[in-house]
């Protein structure tokens, strides 16, 4: 194994302290692991809260600040946030609105995000609604999950949820919204190779080289099957196939289009694919109103991608648009 880190059991620690040192528009609670905003608060402003386990990276951590989170849990690589923590959080970024939950469909997050809102509430009254991504069309249920994972959409849903809070809409309105976007979008990735947990040191599974994985999860779950491994063309066909064969994306107002790096891929492949992705659409007959392109939801050092894909109005497009300001997403500001 060759990363770049010290001892295995203070990666998370010690990026923490990198991001901290980065960022200094952040504010980062080493003690509990988790990245607020360091802007000033906003009495009234609804407090959106993610996180899960570490080596997603961008995702939660960098996707803090205007427009987006207010704060994100990191738990150990490919571990779950613990409750405690989450309720730290919670109680933290809460400023009389209540708090949004954004969690991916993996038991461990699941169960410790209810654990943390019910202890929230008890502890000091705070109103707290959850949304579960689960738009992983690759299995109905994997090692980590009971039905589908939250991937893809995970990304797409911090930014315009994050957006509707920012204009000072009820959690209500902000839990409304982000119920929606998840309802409306669907993803599914292929891995290349796999990834290497620091702590383990060896490739979490076995993928022959001239194999890949479709349907793979963030984690190194298995997917859907193994094929040989084909040109960029063929395997963007056998990742929307299945995308828009569960979900009608024709019509309306087009699609956010999102083509993610799994953390091994070379942007320059990412362009590739999504030039493949594109050409498909077009001759489907879905408009692309928006794109993303680029590592946004990783799975460590594995090499692959995933497509995403979602299906907008006027509200969400305007939404989308708004000004970011964080580590892993910037525009309009």
């Amino acid at each position: 194994m060759k990363k770049l880190i010290n001892k295995t059991e203070n990666v998370v620690s010690e990026a923490l302290l990198g991001m901290d040192a980065a960022h200094p528009d952040l504010r980062v609670d080493h003690e509990h692991k988790i990245i607020y905003r360091g802007d000033d608060r906003r009495p009234g402003k609804v407090g959106l809260i993610s996180g899960g386990g570490s080596g997603h990276d961008p995702l939660h951590g960098g996707f803090v600040g205007l427009g987006m989170l207010d704060a994100a849990c990191a738990g150990e690589v490919f571990t779950s946030p613990v409750p405690g923590q989450i309720m730290e959080a919670t109680k933290t970024v809460d400023d009389g609105a209540g708090v949004l939950h954004i969690v991916k469909n993996y038991t461990g997050d699941v169960m410790n995000f209810e654990m943390a809102a019910e202890m929230a509430a008890e502890e000091t009254g705070v109103n707290v609604l959850s949304v579960i991504t689960n738009d992983d069309v690759a299995v109905q249920d994997s090692l980590y999950t009971a039905g589908r994972r939250g991937v893809g959409v995970t990304v797409l849903l911090e930014k315009i949820a994050g957006a509707a809070a920012e204009e000072g809409r009820s959690l209500a309105q902000v839990a409304e919204i982000a119920h929606r976007v998840n309802a409306n979008g669907r993803s599914m990735g292929v891995a290349l190779t796999s990834c290497t947990v620091p702590a383990a040191g060896k490739p979490t599974f076995d993928l022959p080289g001239g194999e890949i994985e479709m349907g793979v999860g963030i984690h190194g779950e298995p997917g859907r099957k193994r094929l040989p491994i084909a040109s960029a063309k063929e395997i963007a066909a056998l990742l929307v196939e299945p995308i828009v064969g569960d979900l009608d994306f024709t019509g309306g107002d087009g699609v956010i289009a999102f083509v993610n790096g799994l953390g091994g891929t070379p942007l320059m492949e990412l362009y590739l694919m999504y030039n493949e992705v594109a050409q498909i659409l077009k001759k489907s007959g879905i408009h692309v109103a928006r794109s993303l392109v680029g590592p946004y939801i990783t799975a460590l050092d594995m090499a692959g991608c995933s497509v995403t894909l979602l299906k907008i109005g006027p509200e969400m497009l305007s939404l989308w648009d708004a000004p970011v300001r964080t580590p892993g997403l910037r525009w309009g500001v």
